[in-house]
């Protein structure tokens, strides 16, 4: 009877145990399946921010550990722009505005981005405008070239082609250009009265895939710019990715075909007498993003009689920030003026 009560409690002891190692295989099993999913999800999200800085940075490798690839994507461009930003404005104070790009990293190579690239647009009969403009706030030659490359900013006239390929108009415009090399020409447009639309959105397309700046701008032949403080007020700016800045005006809309404003479309304008908010043609600035936006878009961007009109129109649709801001007014002559008419 002993020995059978001794067998029936080793069994039980044996049964035990063998539920316990049971249990503790399967938890085991459990805890490694768990653990394995855990370091497969962490490596998968690793190698996806690393590819992702990789993508921002221009980067082939990088050597830099997670937590820091949180940090640089929530914060690199903003603190980048914000030490430019303080650095130029207390330099502004004491020699006047003084750009150094903001420059961007790619691996062995940098790239230097350009504060603002200037379209000032011109006609054939237009030279003593154009001499002026060298002589007041453009430059030529050597100082040219120390605007862009001390300030950041790029200055060209622009133009397009004669009705009459080849004639005396193109060739005194080839012959201006071999002496101070400062136009931009273009070869899809025609001169015409009724083109400044289309010459401006050209103009857009064309300077966001030959420079790359913050901001693009938009100038008539007649009017003076004040570089030292479109250079701060812009600055001010870096921090909206999509901004459009100008003289901001409603304007009437002249529905009669004999006025010199007549517009065409004035149907489509609401109560048909003042156009929607939009900046003053004398000079108005966009930022990258817009500036992309019309080249990827010129094709379907409706133009209307006026560019200041047309440029307006393309902006409405979009998450896009409108400043009005008074020093853009030229024919204002404020004090502290960006630009003033002549």
């Amino acid at each position: 009877m002993m020995h059978s009560r001794v067998s029936q409690g080793s069994n039980s002891r044996a049964y035990g145990s063998r539920i316990s190692t049971l249990l503790f295989s399967m938890f085991s099993t459990f805890a490694s399946i768990y653990v394995a999913g855990r370091l497969w999800q962490d490596s998968e999200n690793r190698v996806y921010l690393i590819k992702e800085l990789d993508r921002i940075t221009g980067q082939g490798q990088s050597a830099i550990s997670v937590d820091d690839t949180l940090k640089i994507i929530a914060c690199r461009e903003q603190q980048k722009k914000l030490s430019a930003l303080e650095m130029e404005l207390a330099t502004a104070k004491q020699e006047g505005f003084t750009s150094n790009f903001l420059t961007q990293n790619h691996g062995t190579n940098s790239k230097k981005r350009h504060l603002v690239v200037i379209g000032i647009l011109t006609r054939f009969d237009r030279m003593n405008n154009r001499d002026a403009i060298r002589k007041a706030w453009m430059g030529t030659g050597v100082t040219l070239k120390k605007l862009e490359k001390e300030k950041g900013i790029v200055s060209r006239f622009v133009i397009g082609r004669s009705a009459n390929r080849g004639d005396n108009l193109e060739r005194a415009i080839e012959n201006e250009n071999k002496h101070t090399n400062d136009f931009i020409i273009l070869d899809n447009h025609v001169e015409e009265t009724e083109g400044l639309p289309n010459k401006a959105k050209l103009f857009f397309s064309y300077a966001v895939n030959k420079w790359d700046a913050e901001f693009y701008a938009k100038v008539n032949d007649n009017i003076y710019v004040n570089i030292d403080a479109l250079g701060t007020t812009l600055a001010a700016q870096l921090d909206k990715p999509r901004v459009y800045i100008g003289c901001m005006k409603s304007g009437e809309v002249f529905s009669e075909p004999s006025h010199k404003w007549y517009e065409p479309d004035w149907w489509k304008f609401g109560d048909k007498k003042s156009y929607f908010r939009h900046a003053s043609g004398e000079m108005y600035v966009i930022s990258r993003a817009l500036a992309k936006f019309i080249s990827i878009n010129r094709s379907l961007l409706r133009t209307y009689a006026h560019d200041d009109v047309s440029a307006g129109s393309w902006f409405i649709g979009l998450d896009v920030k409108h400043v009005d801001e008074g020093k853009f007014c030229c024919s204002s002559w404020l004090s502290g003026a960006i630009c003033a008419g002549v």
